[in-house]
């Protein structure tokens, strides 16, 4: 597996990295917890090193399922996790609301150290933007914490261009983390150019379009009813059925390369720029495998090219959240 550098950070990871959300939190039934373990496992033997987790995916549980079955591996991976929900304090499974203020980012860190059994977070995202306290605030109590020695980089998921320069003024950005796929391409408006002239680096999420780009999913497909696609306008219906132009199109480049749709839209992200890393979550390990297969495949600028001018044709159906959660991103 090749490794790549998240902007100026000095932050090396592997060219794909591992979404763990799904193994415990927001697709349907959790899977079973050893089984879990074995496959975040296989993805360090294969050369995955980075693993991206938060407090709120459970709540609590993928954490743990990330401390337990990374902590024999600890020297050789990257671990992401994230802040600034507050939780139901009775034990619920949903948050309540945006907290991040300087006493919670602290507490929220001690309480990820000890259920991801390490001495230090690789990577402390802010999960959304709190428009109730200064993002200089924000960055400042990171900044204290790397400076105990708790937190080595900083990173943000989904905020604007503003908040990310004033963020990195006062204590420098490693990355962002935001939605990035041939289907959600809306941080090329302000994000992207914003980050490169920064020199902070893209983490993209759901880059296989939480499983829409993988061809598995059509407009006939049912979700359990625990599944939060249920809610998504994106995966309506009538959604998928327009949106399944932009499958086809991943299968035609794919059959020419002899790659699956997945790997084609993988592979995509990381023909952008060499400071992309995309973060496909799984359960399973033949989609694992299917998704670092995607490292190899090679998209030549004909392939670029045919891929741009066939994608620019297809108009996405559908928001990625339902209102109450769009308004909770910079985008």
């Amino acid at each position: 597996m090749q490794k790549r550098k998240l902007g100026n950070s000095g932050l090396e990871v592997s060219a794909l990295g591992l979404g763990c959300m799904g193994m415990s939190f927001s697709y349907g039934p959790a899977p079973d917890k050893k089984e879990m373990v074995t496959l975040l496992r296989a993805a360090v033997e294969r050369g995955i090193t980075f693993f991206d987790t938060a407090e709120v995916y459970g709540p609590f549980t993928n954490e743990e399922l990330v401390g337990e079955a990374l902590s024999p591996v600890r020297d050789q991976v990257v671990i992401a996790t994230k802040f600034g929900f507050e939780l139901d304090p009775n034990g619920g499974p949903q948050w309540i609301g945006l907290n991040s203020s300087p006493a919670h980012i602290k507490v929220v860190a001690e309480a990820s150290l000890k259920r991801l059994k390490i001495d230090v977070i690789d990577l402390f995202y802010q999960h959304r933007v709190d428009p109730n306290v200064p993002i200089e605030d924000v960055a400042g109590a990171v900044k204290d914490l790397i400076n105990e020695g708790k937190v080595k980089h900083f990173g943000l998921s989904e905020p604007g261009a503003k908040t990310i320069r004033r963020a990195h003024a006062v204590q420098p950005v490693a990355t962002i983390q935001n939605e990035y796929s041939l289907w959600t391409r809306t941080p090329e408006a302000e994000i992207i150019p914003t980050i490169e002239e920064l020199g902070i680096g893209l983490v993209c999420y759901s880059p296989l379009g939480k499983g829409f780009l993988t061809g598995k999913i059509s407009e006939s497909t049912s979700f359990d009813k625990t599944d939060f696609r249920n809610v998504l306008p994106r995966f309506t219906p009538e959604a998928r059925k327009a949106n399944q132009a932009l499958v086809d199109l991943l299968g035609k480049i794919g059959q020419e390369k002899n790659a699956t749709p997945a790997q084609v839209a993988l592979a995509w992200i990381l023909a952008q720029k060499p400071w992309f890393v995309p973060i496909p979550g799984t359960t399973k390990l033949h989609r694992l495998e299917e998704n670092i297969g995607a490292a190899n495949i090679q998209l030549s600028p004909n392939d670029l090219h045919e891929i741009e001018s066939a994608a620019s044709k297809i108009k996405v159906q559908g928001d990625r959240y339902p209102e109450k959660l769009m308004k909770m991103t910079g985008l």
